[in-house]
């Protein structure tokens, strides 16, 4: 999946969720769910990742109860019609063992495996593929005062910290993923800083992740206040980080992205 000389994979966000910051309350309902997968699959996606918890500055956790019965019913219905990688986008190792049984085959973890240990040793147990994301403090706070010296440099430590945390739960190497985590406890100049550095990131030997998608920062930058406002500023952080060497984009406008990133791929192939 992760071969440095395939083009770079997009994934798709598919929030079952009523208070997610862009589409919250859209795809919360199994129909819609499943309309909207088979809209991602018809534009290429390549990845799936569905979340029934919102992540969003000033969110609450949902219990793992609620996210299984939002979640479980849209992988099912999606594994009755495509073999695709689904994704399950939780911090809970109950959550993601009940995904993983209903036929998800990756997790995304945006705590890093802080949250819930145990979801490092499933996904051992299971060698599945997990993304390990940095953030600073968690989604309620996350926001309230983030602070760094040099954000690069911390930000490539913790993650360090949370790839030898999976090495040594057993997770091979080749199934672990990096997100520096944009938006997650960082001001609008740490997002910039992560993302002119994101070779950095890259030369760490991991895949990295990039989560840019309808975020506020780029808002302020273009002046616009609606998230819908900012599918073009997303596919430009795109097509600058298949320049970076990223080789993962989660996304909710799959077509848009999908272009940028194989523009950007052909373009690069004679760099």
């Amino acid at each position: 999946m992760f071969n440095p000389f395939y083009k770079p994979l997009i994934m798709g966000i598919l929030n079952v969720t009523p208070d997610s910051f862009s589409d919250g309350g859209r795809y919360s309902d199994l129909d819609s769910a499943v309309e909207q997968a088979h809209k991602m699959l018809g534009e290429s996606v390549d990845i799936i990742d569905i979340g029934g918890e919102s992540t969003r500055p000033g969110s609450d956790s949902v219990p793992a109860e609620e996210q299984i019965r939002r979640v479980i019913p849209v992988i099912k219905a999606i594994r009755q019609f495509s073999d695709t990688v689904i994704s399950i986008d939780t911090t809970c190792s109950k959550v993601a063992k009940a995904a993983v049984n209903a036929g998800a085959n990756m997790i995304n973890d945006v705590s890093g495996g802080l949250n819930d240990v145990e979801i490092l040793a499933l996904a051992a147990q299971a060698e599945l593929p997990i993304i390990l994301m940095h953030t600073q403090g968690t989604p309620k706070t996350m926001q309230d005062n983030p602070f760094y010296e040099d954000v690069v440099s911390e930000v490539l430590e913790a993650l360090q910290m949370r790839i030898n945390a999976a090495l040594n739960a057993g997770i091979k190497k080749e199934n672990i993923v990096i997100d520096p985590g944009i938006g997650f406890g960082k001001r609008k100049q740490d997002n910039l800083d992560l993302l002119a550095h994101l070779d950095v990131l890259v030369a760490l030997g991991y895949p990295v992740l990039l989560g840019t998608s309808r975020k506020r920062f780029m808002g302020s930058i273009c002046d616009v206040s609606e998230p819908c406002e900012l599918i073009t500023a997303t596919a430009v952080t795109t097509a600058l980080g298949v320049m970076a060497g990223v080789k993962i984009f989660r996304v909710h406008d799959v077509k848009e992205n999908r272009q940028a990133a194989d523009v950007a791929w052909a373009i690069r192939q004679y760099g």
